[in-house]
């Protein structure tokens, strides 16, 4: 694509929305968002976002899944990134330097939020851009269930997998094994099943606990918790919904017990002094 040189380009920012309610955005964003003349926003953002920015021009860009069905790709990925830059150029052309494009994504746009596609396209133009973080449905399930993703002695590591991929295939890792203390999946809706036993075959024992978060960050969020080999069952409480699972030591509840003190690597389990 040759870059528009001779023309203004409005600035573009990705905006994470947050998982779920309006008020899961940060400050930044939005702060950011309510001075954008231009929204190309995903499904997933709270409507209520609009009330930021009323003198916007809303643009929906959402995929609406995989499933095949007519229209149900309508915002593919070559015509959003078309507009951004045509939105670009239109905005520019108008407001000059001080021209904002907003891309709204929901949860944080650097995760599973095809990003570099769009920063990519972006770049070939020649047009300035920002990436405004955002709190992403691992944190938000996390919160919500009040099971920390992290625990001390065992859960040091945390992994992100999306569960589907655009062919529908499972994706369960990048290959045989645990990739961490506790592994997260996204778009898990539909996989369930299939994501049991590639645990299993992962290495990941029948009896580990998993927790099944869907529509992390809403109102109507709903919780259940499995193990890895009865994972199947998740499917009759979060069928059609937008679904993650947290697996390992970030899926467990709280102990019964406080915490003690867990000794370093070398270090005395007796911490007298003197």
């Amino acid at each position: 694509m040759d870059k528009p040189c001779s023309l203004v380009a409005a600035k573009v920012v990705f905006i994470g929305a947050g998982p779920g309610e309006a008020d899961l955005i940060t400050v930044r964003g939005s702060r950011l968002l309510s001075q954008a003349q231009v929204v190309l926003f995903d499904a997933l953002a709270d409507a209520t976002l609009r009330d930021l920015a009323p003198q916007a021009d809303w643009i929906d860009v959402g995929k609406r899944g995989f499933s095949g069905k007519e229209g149900s790709d309508f915002n593919g990925q070559t015509r959003i990134n078309q507009l951004l830059v045509e939105q670009s150029l239109a905005t520019g052309a108008i407001h000059g330097e001080r021209g904002l494009v907003a891309r709204l994504k929901g949860g944080d746009p650097s995760l599973f939020g095809r990003l570099e596609e769009e920063l990519h396209v972006l770049n070939e133009a020649g047009i300035p851009c920002e990436v405004v973080p955002g709190v992403t449905s691992a944190l938000a399930a996390a919160a919500a269930t009040k099971r920390p993703l992290t625990r001390r002695g065992t859960g040091r590591s945390v992994s992100f997998t999306t569960a589907m991929t655009r062919t529908g295939d499972l994706q369960c890792g990048m290959g045989p094994g645990q990739r961490a203390d506790t592994e997260v999946f996204y778009m898990a809706g539909r996989q369930l099943d299939p994501l049991s036993k590639g645990l299993l075959d992962a290495g990941w024992p029948a009896e580990t606990i998993v927790s099944v978060v869907s529509r992390a960050g809403w109102p109507d969020m709903r919780h259940t918790v499995h193990t890895v080999g009865t994972l199947g069952d998740a499917s009759s409480v979060h069928a059609g919904r937008p679904t993650l699972v947290i697996v390992g030591a970030g899926a467990t509840d709280l102990p019964d017990q406080p915490l003690t003190h867990i000794a370093l690597c070398g270090e005395s389990r007796d911490h007298t002094t003197g």
